[in-house]
């Protein structure tokens, strides 16, 4: 599989090139988001692990422009730890977040965690399986396609994951731990706001009023669910 790794610090950019490859990964490097875009615009790019700050076009404007057409992980490294950084690049389409400095096998891990659900949810793969309906929304696991009314949702592999646990039994919560350590498939540190910012996302494009959900309904103090309808 191919990955992208874009970051300004060329030290780093190297480091993550040698811990990808020795992982046997094909590494493409971008040093700044213009050229980000244009490596995704020639190669089949699985993966891209994403700095945030960059000259030129940082990380967060990169990532949306990649948004508009890929949905593809994205990974996004910054030195910066506030929670209002990693719920910006949540909340822009990212999949997964790591700060500087960062343990290379933690970014491994988080890496073929990231391709593992690309491969069983994304685009990579078709896997026979089952059609889950209510009321007007679909998630087709055969195809791999949401649906509302008719119409089909755009997903990443992340909220494919997360609707899709849900969909499959309808009016059951799940808690935030449970939905983490099933969709990110490794256990539940400090989830709570890479989950809620992925349901929001998820309610945006299902939702006639987001605010009001018909379908993706939480329940205080527990978890979240579909609707049964």
């Amino acid at each position: 599989m191919n990955i992208l790794v874009c970051d300004d610090d060329r030290e780093i950019a190297g480091a993550v090139e040698i811990y990808m490859r020795n992982e046997g990964y094909e590494v493409f490097k971008a040093f700044d988001g213009m050229q980000a875009l244009d490596i995704c615009s020639r190669e089949k790019i699985h993966l891209i692990i994403m700095d945030v700050m960059m000259p030129k076009m940082d990380g967060i404007q990169a990532t949306m422009r990649i948004r508009e057409e890929k949905n593809i992980p994205i990974i996004m490294l910054s030195a910066k730890s506030e929670d209002y950084d990693k719920i910006t690049g949540l909340n822009i389409g990212a999949d997964d977040y790591i700060t500087k400095p960062f343990n290379p096998m933690e970014l491994i891990a988080r890496v073929k965690s990231q391709l593992r659900r690309y491969t069983r949810l994304g685009s990579i793969e078709k896997h026979s399986g089952n059609v889950y309906t209510t009321g007007g929304l679909k998630v087709d696991d055969e195809k791999k396609i949401v649906t509302v009314d008719g119409e089909e949702v755009v997903m990443t592999p992340t909220e494919y994951g997360i609707i899709r646990l849900l969909a499959r039994e309808p009016g059951r919560v799940f808690s935030i731990d449970q939905i983490y350590e099933e969709v990110w498939n490794e256990p539940s540190y400090d989830s709570n706001n890479t989950v809620a910012v992925h349901i929001r996302r998820i309610r945006e494009k299902i939702e006639i009023n987001p605010k009001n959900p018909r379908y993706l309904k939480v329940v205080w103090g527990i978890g979240y669910k579909i609707e049964k309808i």
